[in-house]
């Protein structure tokens, strides 16, 4: 039955299924995940290859930039091989997470309401958005910077030293980097659902700025590849900047949480 804040909505058949159609339809969904991913895996393979030098252009970069020579190594006969399998999983996790989302979306969807079922299509949307413009803002300005900054400190503390980076090695240090601010750029969907919750508002998330603030530096410190204060500002500016905005998505929503109830007070 629907609730009196929203008595013109009723939930659909989802809502109505026994436990074992939801395992049904669970299995169902996770199948055309799995498919999703595998197929995401095959053509993030194939495209590997090619996708590589993009990958490794930063590094290349600030190598010539220091004169040194613009080359990764590798150390292991398959290196290579398994570089290429592991990037073209990650790709394919990358192409298949808009149907994975989808297919969560569609498990859930039967037994949500109307306006539910808005916000849920805004919050994957969001999510996937978020997480390739984190993706975007570590590879175009966090990582070229780390990498500059790695390769110089290294060459003016010890100029008889001269860096063999392997290419393995680097890709770990790229994924660390883009995945983490791809994850942290997900604080506004974060902080959307303690606010749908209730368990944070606006005027909680402003007061207690100053303690948000000595998380967001404990963070970076932690996620922040080299030691220097520079490339730690670089990764806490996008972090305490989402986190006005996730100040903002939290009063959009307690606003609206505002409006519904005082629609359904006169309802009533």
């Amino acid at each position: 039955m629907a609730t009196s804040e929203h008595p013109e909505e009723t939930t659909e058949t989802g809502g109505q299924m026994t436990f074992f159609e939801h395992l049904v339809e669970l299995r169902k969904r996770i199948i055309n995940s799995l498919i999703a991913i595998a197929i995401g895996a095959f053509v993030g393979i194939y495209v590997g290859k090619y996708i590589i030098g993009f990958i490794t252009k930063p590094m290349l970069k600030a190598l010539s930039d220091a004169h040194l020579d613009p080359k990764l190594i590798t150390t292991h006969p398959a290196g290579f091989l398994n570089l290429i399998i592991t990037l073209g999983i990650y790709i394919g996790l990358v192409l298949a997470s808009p149907v994975v989302l989808y297919q969560i979306w569609l498990f859930v969807a039967p037994a949500l309401y109307k306006h539910e079922r808005s916000a849920i299509t805004g919050f994957l949307l969001s999510t996937v958005l978020l997480f390739l413009g984190g993706i975007a803002f570590g590879y175009f300005i966090t990582l070229p910077y780390v990498l500059k900054f790695l390769v110089t400190f290294q060459m003016s503390a010890q100029g008889s030293i001269v860096p063999m980076i392997t290419v393995n090695e680097y890709f770990d240090l790229t994924l660390m980097v883009l995945l983490g601010l791809g994850l942290v750029f997900e604080l506004p969907v974060l902080v959307f659902f303690l606010s749908l919750f209730g368990i944070v508002t606006p005027k909680f998330l402003w007061k207690n700025i100053r303690y948000a603030i000595l998380i967001i530096s404990i963070v970076a410190a932690i996620i922040t590849p080299s030691p220097d204060a520079m490339t730690m500002l670089i990764f806490m500016a996008p972090m305490i900047g989402l986190y006005f905005v996730g100040i903002g998505v939290s009063a959009m929503v307690v606003r609206k949480k505002e409006r519904q109830l005082a629609a359904a007070a006169e309802a009533r």
